[in-house]
């Protein structure tokens, strides 16, 4: 399989962008109720570690059931291991961890794979993952 082109990946992180918006809304509203007239200074924290964890079920579900988000699916990019089969919750997991650690760093494991010799995303390494084009 083909490695899935930069572009192709960041169309899809901007459509993953606005599922995520969505899930947090959805996520949010139990949330909120559960906590509503509670001190924001430890409900705040707590709601944003909240959406991280729901977040990060929410790709490691679909990576390791399939390696397609919907958004992958729509730009026929498929998650899978360096060997090529099926990624496994460990890979998962320290893919998005990885990913994360790198956002406060402007992006460094995105821009990783402009210089990177198959083009891959930092997280992907660090994982033992790739993203491969389905066409």
């Amino acid at each position: 399989m083909e490695t899935a082109t930069l572009n192709r990946r960041l169309l899809g992180m901007l459509y993953e962008t606005l599922i995520l918006l969505a899930l947090w809304i959805v996520a949010g509203f139990p949330f909120v109720g559960l906590t509503h007239g509670l001190d924001p200074a430890w409900v705040t924290p707590l709601f944003r570690l909240y959406l991280l964890l729901v977040t990060g079920l929410y790709f490691t579900w679909f990576w390791c059931h399939g390696g397609q988000t919907l958004p992958m699916k729509t730009w026929r990019i498929r998650l899978v291991s360096a060997d090529g089969g099926p990624v496994t919750r460990r890979q998962a997991w320290l893919r998005y961890g990885a990913a994360l650690l790198g956002i406060p760093f402007l992006g460094v494991g995105l821009w990783w794979a402009w210089f990177d010799a198959d083009r891959q995303f930092l997280h992907d390494r660090l994982a033992g993952t790739r993203l491969v084009k389905l066409d």
